[in-house]
């Protein structure tokens, strides 16, 4: 628990906090910002950390009450616990890692507005600590709202205070005060290091730029995930594109696109929660005879479903099941068991299904895989298992996937216990990230007598399956019972811990105690087209879209994040985070057009969820791609420019190029832009762990199949290492890693 320690009242509705967080406290270092969620419903929230005590165990903030969310944090008090608190995000400040006495010899000025002067505060006296004395502006509308006086005073060289009535120090701006020693003064600033609100940042900036000063302002508040995951922070600077919680908070201030910035920090003032969902009703099929036609699975009727976000898939009753496992002629040389990425044993769990025994099934299921409800609702089965299955050749094949949801559902509904503690052997496994990769790496290595600890950056565990993928297709409660499963065979998982930040691989390996460590982080990272008009308010990575409706529940009455699609959103991509994004927004009361460069035979998008988002009324312009996007006056979204294609030669993954067609462009009239162009992995682990190589796109590079990466006693597998793919393929990377991983400390 992340409990108060202690509160204060600082100035109007400017509050302190000191909070306990170990892990966090012990790790932070000046510049570096954290984020905090209230309770279960509650949003998201950025803030710099203002100061830390290393052996107390405690981080400090200090926030104004300024909505609703804020608002709510002020009624805490002294013994409340935070639901969650994740840091240390970010990159420290650069001073830190610079010569100390070259410090000595330069000359800093901070500049602190508002409620900014607070993580101000931990700068200036790491640089008193070091005996290199600073000066300090501090600007704020009157002497009432002026705070940390007395302990910036004390670590200070000289300092000055700004109020916009005058009532303390100067009247004025800091800017004023800026210029008044500058040109008054003759002072000769080195460099500027400034921390307030963005308007106050970017004419500092335009300032010392007029003076040649080099400045260093913070853009923490345009975090929304703050793990590299969302790409909600991007940022311009110097023409590119950056992630404020990767590359920053901390950035050139004359090169910051402000007026940029300050549009995305206002982008979801007036878009706050969704409508409730109402209740459905099941569109219920017919029982057909056994045939060469699978038995048809019950689902939502598309203009219910459209409405809601429970899901359209409602699966095979016991009967259903049954009659489709009948169809299995137990071939004696399965393909589908060949085609699977983790080998279940296919043809023995579908038999057991025959005879009624789904107790006997599941316990098939469960030697190779721990998530069987999920597999069987998210893994693309048509280009695996079923791909393989004899009866697709001349009709379909058996529907391993929806067999397999059926089995999992029963023993979850059943309370059925299919994991049991195995004998302790006293070596001790650290899994980073609790995804799908690492679920099945812990489980397979707890079942072998391991203490296993999975670290996830998140509040909540579950990675992908509960930030990417929508209730509609994967319900949360599914996923949670499935982790309950795996955390039954002893597995402890630790949340709100951002390897690489919080600890690195190094900690985990040299002073934690961990033996081994495999790294699951997937690839969260979202790409961007970098196309004229990308950071516009309106546009968005599905990553964000997806994490703030599937972790923060933004679609939900009661739920504090805020969520916007516009009334008519383009989502630019085919993959099924396309699809994803794309139901989400039509379930948000956006008339929704999808974008894709190639056809619908290219598509790679599960056929499943094509065909759903069409029946839910989405729109599709196929050999279509967009070229720029449209803004009006305010910096907001207003249309989509594209051109039309035409198909080539193969491209090096076998699919036809698409070739522009000269002349062929048009606009959509959109208020919204959703970019759905794949993900990459967060460098942050690697740029952290000394010894770990990693691809030119930032893949961690390890061997196959075992995931032994450049690094000894580190392993990893999934898409933090290929990039992003699927489910079961992440789950097939932990399964080996974990076999890996038992060999290798067995020969140690």
């Amino acid at each position: 628990m992340f409990t108060i320690s202690r509160k204060a009242l600082l100035a109007p509705q400017i509050y302190l906090m000191d909070i306990e967080a170990p892990r966090l406290a012990k790790s932070a270092k000046p510049g570096q910002f954290l984020i905090v969620k209230i309770d279960e419903r509650g949003e998201r929230i950025p803030l710099t950390i203002c100061d830390f005590d290393k052996e107390k165990g405690t981080i400090s903030i200090v926030f104004q009450v300024v909505g609703k969310s804020t608002q709510k944090m002020a009624l805490l008090d002294e013994g409340d616990a935070f639901a969650d608190v994740v840091g240390p995000l970010g990159q420290e400040s650069e001073f830190l890692h610079e010569d100390i006495e070259k410090l000595k010899t330069e000359k800093t000025l901070f500049i602190g507005g508002g409620v900014g002067t607070a993580p101000v505060y931990p700068q200036v006296k790491w640089m008193h600590q070091q005996g290199i004395s600073v000066d300090v502006i501090i600007g704020t509308k009157t002497h009432e709202t002026l705070i940390f006086e007395g302990q910036m005073r004390s670590v200070s060289g000289n300092y000055y205070v700004a109020t916009d009535d005058g009532s303390f120090g100067f009247k004025g701006l800091v800017t004023d005060v800026l210029k008044h020693l500058i040109e008054v003064e003759k002072k000769q600033y080195t460099k500027v290091i400034a921390i307030g609100p963005m308007v106050m940042m970017k004419f500092v900036a335009l300032q010392t730029q007029a003076y040649n000063i080099p400045t260093i302002v913070s853009l923490n508040t345009l975090m929304v995930d703050g793990t590299g995951m969302c790409g909600a922070c991007r940022v311009s600077v110097g023409g590119k594109m950056k992630f404020t919680c990767v590359d920053g908070p901390e950035f050139d201030g004359h090169l910051v696109d402000f007026n940029e910035a300050m549009r995305r920090q206002q982008m979801y003032v007036k878009h706050e929660i969704a409508t409730d969902t109402p209740d459905h009703s099941c569109n219920l099929t017919a029982k057909v005879e056994r045939r060469k036609t699978k038995v048809p699975v019950r689902e939502q009727a598309p203009e219910q479903r459209v409405q809601n976000f429970e899901e359209v898939c409602l699966g095979y009753n016991a009967e259903e099941a049954m009659e489709e496992a009948e169809r299995c002629i137990e071939c004696k040389k399965p393909g589908c068991v060949q085609g699977c990425p983790v080998s279940i044993k296919i043809p023995d769990f579908i038999r057991e299904i025959k005879k009624g025994n789904f107790e006997q099934a599941a316990r098939f299921i469960a030697e190779d895989s721990a998530l069987p409800s999920v597999c069987g609702r998210v893994c693309p089965q048509e280009s695996q298992c079923e791909e393989k299955c004899v009866l697709g050749i001349k009709g379909d094949p058996v529907s391993i996937g929806k067999l397999e949801r059926f089995v999992g559902d029963w023993t979850r509904e059943n309370k059925i216990s299919l994991g049991s503690q195995a004998s302790k052997n006293n070596c001790r496994i650290a899994v980073v990230g609790s995804g799908p990769a690492g679920l099945t790496c812990a489980g397979d290595l707890a079942k072998k007598g391991y203490d296993v600890t999975i670290f996830e950056a998140l509040h909540q565990s579950g990675g992908v399956l509960v930030y990417g993928i929508p209730e509609f297709r994967l319900p949360k409660e599914v996923v949670e019972y499935e982790i309950q499963n795996i955390t039954s065979l002893g597995v402890k998982i630790e949340t709100n811990v951002i390897v690489g930040k919080t600890l690195t691989v190094d900690d985990l390996l040299k002073k934690e105690g961990f033996q081994a460590v495999f790294i699951g982080s997937g690839a969260g990272l979202p790409k961007f087209m970098k196309i004229p008009g990308e950071n516009l308010n309106g546009v968005l990575s599905a990553n964000e879209l997806l994490t703030r409706s599937n972790l923060m529940k933004a679609y939900k009455e009661g739920y504090s994040t805020p969520v916007y699609t516009g009334t008519k959103v383009a989502v630019v991509g085919g993959g099924n985070v396309a699809m994803d994004a794309a139901r989400t927004a039509k379930r948000l009361g956006a008339d929704v057009h999808v974008v894709y460069r190639r056809s619908e035979k290219e598509l790679p998008a599960r056929v499943e969820e094509v065909h759903h988002a069409k029946e839910e009324g989405i729109h599709f312009h196929l050999l279509t791609n967009p070229t720029e996007i449209l803004g009006d006056e305010k910096g907001w979204v207003k249309g989509i420019r594209c051109i039309r294609m035409e198909l080539g030669e193969p491209d090096e993954s076998g699919r036809r190029s698409p070739v522009e067609i000269p002349n062929s462009e048009y606009d959509i009239d959109v208020d919204c832009v959703v970019m759905s162009l794949g993900t990459s992995p967060n460098p942050l682990i690697a740029s952290t762990t000394s010894g770990l190589e990693t691809t030119r796109w930032g893949g961690i590079i390890a061997e196959e199949p075992t995931g032994q990466t450049t690094k000894q006693a580190v392993f990893a597998g999934g898409d933090a290492v290929t990039g992003a793919a699927t489910v079961i393929l992440a789950m097939g990377a932990g399964k080996s890693a974990a076999q890996a991983i038992d060999e290798y400390i067995k020969t140690r």
